[in-house]
C-alpha cells in the first residue's frame, strides 16, 4: 500500500503525485529553469504549486489532492480523478498551458511537456492542450465490431510477412474520413502508454493493467501488420476515435506504473495457434458498453480476485489465446543482448551502451560521463542509475530489457537533427 493511500485511510483525504518533465521540441533537449505553475481546474486563478525544472528538465514531485480511491475501483458517479491545470514558461520558448491533467489517488502522474523554441515558432502565443474526460468517465462512441483476424478480400492474405514493432505510428486525431483532423507522429511505446492511461485507471491491480496493455498492444499491432488504413488510401496507422480504434489524447499525462509496465512488455502481443498476425483484440468498458472481447471493469474485478494477466486474457478471449513476442524492433541501433548487463560484464554490447550513454549525457548532463572501454564497472553502474532515475525506470544500475531499449530510444532521439512533425 502506498504511503499516500495509508495516510488517506487515517485522515479521510486522498492525494496523488505529479512530476512535470519539460523538453524542447527541437533536438530533444531538457529545458532547465522552466517555471511550472499548477492549479486546480475548478479554481485556475489560485496557484497551488510553483516549481522550477532542474538540469534534466524535471520538477520535484508535487503532492496534490485526489478523490476517494474507491471511485476508481468500480463504476461510480463521482469523478475518480482531479483535474489540474499546468502552465509552463521558459526564456526562449513558447509558453504551454495544459488543462485537465488527471491526478489519481496514490499514483505518480508524469506530465511530459514539449516546448517550441521561439526561433522556430510564429510568435509567443501560448499553446493550449485540453485533456478531455477519461474514457471510463466521459461519453464516447462504442467500438464498431470487427473480425479479430483480418484478410485481404482479394488474395485472402495479410500484408506483412512478420510482426515488427514500429518506431513510430501515425495517429489520426479524428474519424478516418475527417480530412481536417491532424496526424501525429508518435513513438510506439509513447502511444501505448497514452492509450492505456486514457482507457483504464492506474489504480487497478497490476495484473489487470498488464492484461489491458496486452489487448491495446495487440489491437495496435494488428493495425500495423495489416496496414489497415493505408490499404484504404489513408496516410495514417490508426485513429483516436473510439468508434474505430482506441483513445489517444494528444498531450495527456501518463502514470508511472503504466509507463514502467509498457517498457517491460512493449514487444508483446496476443496470438492464436496457426495465426501469424497479432489478434485484433476488441475490448470495452463492460459497464455502459458490452462487447465480445475484454471487459475493462471486469478485468479490474478479476485482478482484485487474484487472476493473473494471462488468466484474465483467457477468461475473455478463450484458452487458446497466448502471449507472443515480436523479435523485430524498428528504430534501435541493435537488439537487447538477451541477458542483463551489470558490474563485471564486458564486450561490444557494453561498449555500445556506454557510448550511447555518453551521447545522451551531452543533452542530459546529470548522467555522468563514462569510459567507453567495454567494461561494466561501478562508474558505468552510476551512469545507468542516473539514466534510470531521469527516465522513470527502477534505479538498479543494471541494464535489463526495459533499460536497454530505453537507452536505445533516447539515443536515437538525441542524435536526430529533428523528429517527424505533425
Amino acid at each position: 500500500m502506498s504511503k499516500s493511500i495509508y495516510a488517506a485511510q487515517q485522515t479521510g483525504s486522498y492525494t496523488g503525485t505529479l512530476q512535470v518533465n519539460v523538453t524542447s521540441s527541437v533536438g530533444f533537449l531538457p529545458v532547465a529553469g522552466a517555471t511550472v505553475s499548477i492549479s486546480n481546474s475548478d479554481t485556475p486563478e489560485t496557484i497551488l504549486e510553483q516549481l522550477t525544472t532542474d538540469e534534466s528538465g524535471q520538477t520535484q514531485v508535487a503532492t496534490l489532492s485526489a478523490p476517494n480511491l474507491e471511485y476508481s475501483l468500480a463504476p461510480s458517479e463521482p469523478r475518480p480523478y482531479t483535474d489540474y491545470n499546468i502552465e509552463v514558461s521558459a526564456p526562449g520558448y513558447e509558453p504551454v498551458r495544459i488543462v485537465g491533467s488527471e491526478i489519481l489517488p496514490g499514483e505518480l502522474s508524469l506530465q511530459n511537456v514539449s516546448m517550441n523554441p521561439l526561433e522556430v515558432s510564429e510568435g509567443e502565443a501560448e499553446e493550449d492542450i485540453n485533456i478531455p474526460d477519461h474514457t471510463l468517465y466521459g461519453e464516447y462512441p462504442p467500438k464498431i465490431p470487427e473480425d479479430e483476424i483480418k484478410v485481404d478480400p482479394e488474395t485472402g492474405e495479410i500484408v506483412l510477412s512478420r510482426v515488427v514493432i514500429p518506431e513510430y505510428i501515425i495517429v489520426h486525431d479524428g474519424v478516418p474520413n475527417d480530412s481536417s483532423a491532424p496526424n501525429y507522429y508518435v513513438r510506439y511505446k509513447d502511444y501505448i502508454k497514452n492509450v492505456a492511461s486514457s482507457e483504464i485507471y492506474a489504480t487497478w491491480p497490476e495484473s489487470s493493467i498488464y492484461a489491458n496493455i496486452l489487448a491495446i498492444q495487440s489491437f495496435t499491432l494488428n493495425r500495423v501488420y495489416t496496414e489497415w488504413y493505408r490499404a484504404k488510401g489513408y496516410p495514417f496507422t490508426i485513429t483516436t476515435s473510439t468508434a474505430y480504434d482506441q483513445k489517444f489524447i494528444y498531450g495527456r499525462n501518463i502514470y508511472s506504473n503504466i509507463d514502467r509496465l509498457v517498457d517491460s512488455i512493449f514487444a508483446n502481443y496476443l496470438s492464436r495457434p496457426g495465426v501469424q498476425q497479432p489478434i485484433f483484440t476488441s475490448y470495452c468498458d463492460g459497464n455502459r458498453v458490452t462487447c465480445d472481447g475484454l471487459s475493462q471493469w471486469g478485468s479490474s474485478y478479476l485482478g482484485e480476485q487474484g487472476y493473473s494477466a494471462i488468466e484474465i486474457i483467457r477468461y475473455y478471449y478463450g484458452n487458446d489465446m497466448y502471449i507472443n513476442t515480436a523479435t523485430a524492433i524498428s528504430g534501435v541501433p541493435s537488439s537487447w543482448p538477451g541477458y542483463n548487463l551489470t558490474i563485471g560484464a564486458s564486450g561490444g554490447k557494453v561498449a555500445q551502451m556506454q557510448q550511447q550513454l555518453n551521447r545522451i549525457g551531452q543533452n542530459f548532463p546529470a548522467i555522468p560521463r563514462v569510459t567507453a572501454d567495454g567494461v561494466f564497472g561501478s562508474q558505468t553502474a552510476e551512469a545507468v542509475k542516473a539514466f534510470q532515475r531521469i527516465f522513470n525506470l527502477p534505479a538498479t544500475g543494471i541494464v535489463d530489457y526495459p533499460t536497454w531499449y530505453e537507452i536505445s530510444n533516447i539515443y536515437v532521439g538525441v542524435t536526430r537533427i529533428a523528429e517527424p512533425g505533425t
